[in-house]
């Protein structure tokens, strides 16, 4: 007899647009969210964009803020907000990836701001009340439902200028948060067939989206794979993989996605044999005869994504330094994270080879 079901789901209160030219419903965003006069928060390499979209909503802007940068430094939160105040904005457009996004957040904290997102990107972090700050080499994160953008509009055109190389990684990041959901001690079944469905999508997008950018239709698969896997994150509690990231991120200040697509099969492979029911959500959404590490790991060797830390600039010296922060603060994991474990994993990791479960508890 089966067990009977027993869980909690709580909804983000938040409205997604999806579907090609939905920018042009940005001012009705506006209005909708009682917003007068909004700052366009993008990074530099977006500033056209941005640009763009302040001259698409007209008076509403209150100007174009084109400084976000990776892993939102307090410095550059604080310049933010201290520009908001100088032009009496009300609420902020974030428009890109992940960067643009985590800063409109750290203004929402501080400020209570409303943030309206326009992702570029498959990142993810649109979808959650998830926001982190980098201060001193240490990237601290904290869930508050102030970030939670009040609209997200995905327009899949948007991402038609996206290399296949960030393409690659943003969507590798974006699977990561379905994987841990999947396993996260607050896991629903309605966000386990979320990621299931996340996995899937973005799977079967990504290698049309390398082969092609301008795939408009594959590029729309990935944008609803990347919506829900961002949903899945904003819905539960990440475990080992999510940690070690924003470790390596905020002390080496390593690119995010990059780091992502590199830790993701290891992190997976520590934890499959602790994880049976998403080892075969996994196994069902990315087919083939592979385990799911092995799976994402030629996955992201087919579409020419990173294999190893050391490529993105980590020094095999840190490896110790990295395990003993990440070992330092507890949290979630299916499988109890040692030392010897965890050192394994990073050696891996690092050295760009394949993802094998043999370190023991």
């Amino acid at each position: 007899m089966s067990r009977a079901r027993s869980f909690t789901h709580q909804s983000l209160p938040q409205r997604v647009v999806m579907g090609p030219g939905v920018l042009s419903r940005l001012p009705d965003e506006i209005d909708a969210a009682g917003l007068k006069r909004v700052l366009v928060l993008c990074s530099p390499s977006r500033e056209a964009l941005g640009e763009a979209v302040a001259q698409l909503i007209g008076d509403r802007s209150a100007g174009v803020h084109p400084h976000a940068r990776m892993h939102v430094p307090v410095e550059s939160a604080a310049a933010a907000r201290d520009r908001v105040a100088e032009l009496g904005a009300d609420g902020c457009v974030a428009v890109g990836g992940g960067s643009a996004i985590g800063l409109g957040k750290a203004i929402a904290l501080e400020l209570g701001l409303k943030i309206i997102a326009v992702p570029t990107t498959y990142a993810g972090s649109e979808m959650t009340s998830v926001w982190g700050l980098t201060e001193d080499g240490r990237k601290r994160t904290g869930k508050d439902l102030r970030v939670l953008p009040v609209s997200v509009l995905y327009d899949p055109e948007l991402t038609l200028g996206l290399p296949a190389a960030v393409s690659v990684t943003s969507g590798m990041n974006a699977i990561a948060h379905a994987v841990e959901a999947l396993y996260a001690p607050d896991a629903s079944p309605i966000i386990s067939l979320m990621a299931e469905e996340g996995v899937r999508a973005l799977a079967a997008a990504l290698p049309a989206v390398a082969a092609d950018g301008k795939d408009l239709p594959a590029r729309a698969d990935a944008q609803y794979g990347a919506w829900l896997c961002g949903s899945c994150l904003g819905a539960t509690t990440m475990s080992l993989h999510h940690k070690l990231c924003h470790a390596l991120g905020g002390t080496l200040d390593l690119p995010h996605a990059e780091t992502h697509t590199v830790v993701l099969p290891h992190a997976l492979a520590y934890n499959q044999a602790a994880a049976p029911d998403a080892v075969a959500a996994l196994r069902r959404a990315l087919g083939g005869d592979d385990d799911p590490a092995t799976a994402l790991w030629g996955l992201a060797r087919r579409l020419g994504a990173p294999a190893s830390l050391r490529e993105l600039g980590m020094e095999k010296a840190a490896i110790g330094r990295i395990a003993e922060q990440v070992l330092a603060h507890p949290y979630a994991n299916p499988r109890q994270v040692t030392a010897d474990g965890l050192t394994d994993l990073l050696g891996r990791a690092w050295a760009g080879e394949p993802p094998t479960a043999r370190s023991t508890c």
